[in-house]
């Protein structure tokens, strides 16, 4: 049975290449490596009613199996397009094809992308329900123990080389949908109700006839009242199944994937208003039908291993895996030897690896301008080796840069706003290590399983520690006074995992949006921490004499980073947060 696809209908509207790789191509390898074996009793290809494209309002006949395909969305086109080809792999290699297309699923264990348990998570935490466009969009839901049977029916039953819709006749508005759920948790839909912004385009309708599956014997068995009850008691029973799905529960999500750079395999169009056929249908009355054990992803089914165990960040990240539930081990290999790489991976069978060892020079990056063999073997060779062990296992490698790779330039001059983007060469060669790290980060983008995070000046609520920025400038007697973007690591942090359990890859700047100098944040220091604190500023031709290595100055374009996680703070708002007012002392 073949649930798995890319589903999420908003990001194929902006990211339709991927849906195409995944749902098509995809598809298609999977079709070759059963036509290669030569054993394969049932293909039952899941498809979805969207290939139909939208039904008219006054419909009062459903598509039937032979309707032309008319998709509207990016989605639904990949999907009919994956059916062309099973189509052809029946007729030319003779496999045992049978195709599904089926209407809305919903029940226990869906995950809360979908319109129902979205609504039901919103509404046990007081939240409003949000509804793309006015509400009128009509669909029809069908419990996920109904559709297991009918994929039972469909397994045993079905004709090979035939297509099967799997719907109901009982249609609702999703505005309709909402004021149900208003009426089970005793919520004023006046006010508990939300319209937001619609899709680039929303199907008003899908409407199927199942009669063809119905003559098979199946039939619909759940009440609408009697489902919905059963899918709220399982969301009371288990809130936080799921983990933090905060993200999921937006009103237009952001793709969410899987550990191991998949998305989801069951088949669910990702639309806040429509949940495909077969989101749910991994109950335990569907694993009599198949084999195929529960892939959905929970905070249980990550594993992370984290190569920096005595750095500054390494720690950290493991103090917040223990925050959120995460297994994590901590890597023992060195990073340039592959065989230690190679055993670490085999034995902790990590989801993910996140890199934040790398040498940065002790007490500061001149070490490095007279270890230049070591720093190389470090930040060089053993990145490399790293993300290359990782990509031989399938693996995504959060690793963890550093910005300090440009300098303010004509293109880009001091407190312009123009910051440096994602795409830009580096223009920073002053010290060894930046030399190092540009030129890590340009081979590294020779790997699609690395997520590059470009991190400057690294703050924490930790003020004793000394890695720390704010702790460093405390205890100089001058500093220079140059805006800078800077990374805060309380705010930061917890969003590479994030970024982690999204498998999102390519490059990122990784600080707070905007900039702040040295005297910006000393200023800060005084008004928080210490009033009685002084300091001096001196030029950067005066620093020159007392460093080894120029140092990095500038600022990046956030533009990216902050499109993925809207809620970012700017570096000042996240300066007062999570650094100043929790060690207020003044």
């Amino acid at each position: 049975m073949h649930f798995a696809a890319q589903t999420h209908v908003d990001n194929s509207f902006g990211n339709s290449f991927e849906f195409t790789k995944n749902n098509i191509y995809g598809t298609h390898v999977l079709l070759e490596a059963c036509k290669v074996t030569g054993q394969i009793r049932r293909f039952i290809h899941v498809s979805t009613d969207e290939v139909y494209g939208e039904t008219e309002e006054d419909a009062i006949v459903g598509n039937h199996e032979a309707s032309q395909l008319l998709p509207t969305n990016p989605y639904s086109a990949t999907k009919a397009g994956a059916e062309m080809l099973v189509m052809a792999y029946g007729r030319s290699y003779g496999l045992p094809v049978i195709t599904t297309r089926g209407n809305n699923v919903y029940g226990p264990n869906q995950f809360p992308e979908k319109l129902i348990p979205k609504f039901i998570l919103l509404a046990m935490r007081g939240k409003p329900l949000p509804i793309h466009g006015d509400g009128s969009n009509v669909r029809s839901y069908l419990y996920c123990e109904d559709v297991a049977e009918a994929f039972e029916v469909i397994l045993h039953k079905g004709e090979v080389g035939h297509v099967y819709n799997i719907g109901t006749k009982k249609e609702r508005r999703v505005i309709d949908v909402a004021k149900d759920m208003c009426q089970l948790f005793n919520m004023d839909p006046e006010s508990s109700i939300k319209f937001v912004e619609n899709r680039p385009f929303n199907d008003q309708r899908y409407f199927l006839d199942d009669e063809k599956l119905k003559s098979l014997g199946w039939s619909e068995r759940t009440t609408w009242q009697e489902g919905l009850k059963k899918t709220m008691d399982w969301y009371t029973s288990n809130p936080d199944w799921w983990g933090d799905v905060s993200g999921a529960l937006l009103p237009h999500p952001r793709m969410l994937m899987m550990p191991g750079g998949v998305e989801r395999v069951v088949d669910v169009p990702e639309n806040i208003q429509s949940d495909s056929p077969h989101a749910a249908v991994n109950s335990s009355q569907f694993r009599k039908v198949s084999p195929v054990q529960k892939t959905i992803p929970n905070k249980q089914s990550l594993k992370f291993l984290i190569y920096g165990k005595t750095g500054w960040i390494g720690g950290l990240l493991g103090k917040l895996c223990e925050k959120q539930g995460i297994q994590y081990e901590y890597g023992k290999g060195r990073l340039e030897n592959r065989s230690q790489l190679l055993e670490d991976i085999q034995k902790n069978k990590p989801t993910h690896v996140f890199n934040s060892a790398g040498i940065t020079g002790r007490p500061n990056v001149d070490w490095c301008e007279s270890h230049k063999t070591e720093t190389i073997r470090t930040n060089v060779s053993g990145t490399l080796t790293l993300a290359d062990v990782c990509k031989e296992h399938g693996i995504l490698m959060i690793n963890f840069a550093t910005g300090c790779i440009f300098e303010y330039d004509t293109a880009h001059p001091e407190g312009s706003g123009i910051g440096f983007k994602e795409e830009d060469t580096p223009n920073f060669t002053g010290s060894f290590y930046s030399k190092t790290k540009a030129m890590v980060e340009e081979l590294l983008k020779e790997y699609d399983n690395v997520c590059t995070l470009r991190v400057r000046m690294p703050i924490s609520s930790d003020l004793n520690n000394p890695r720390n920025f704010i702790t460093k400038i405390a205890r100089y007697d001058k500093v220079v006074n140059i805006p800078n973007s800077m990374t805060i690591l309380d705010e930061l942090l917890p969003i590479s995992i994030e970024m982690a359990k999204r498998n999102l890859k390519g490059i990122w700047n990784f600080t707070n949006p905007g900039v702040v100098s040295h005297n910006e944040v000393l200023e800060l220091y005084k008004k928080y921490i210490n009033p009685e604190f002084k300091w001096k500023n001196f030029t950067l031709e005066e620093q020159a004499r007392v460093i080894v290595a120029p140092r990095s100055n500038n600022e990046l374009d956030m533009t990216k980073l902050k499109k993925e996680f809207p809620e970012l703070l700017s570096i000042k708002e996240s300066l007062i947060k999570y650094v100043f007012e929790p060690n207020k002392k003044v």
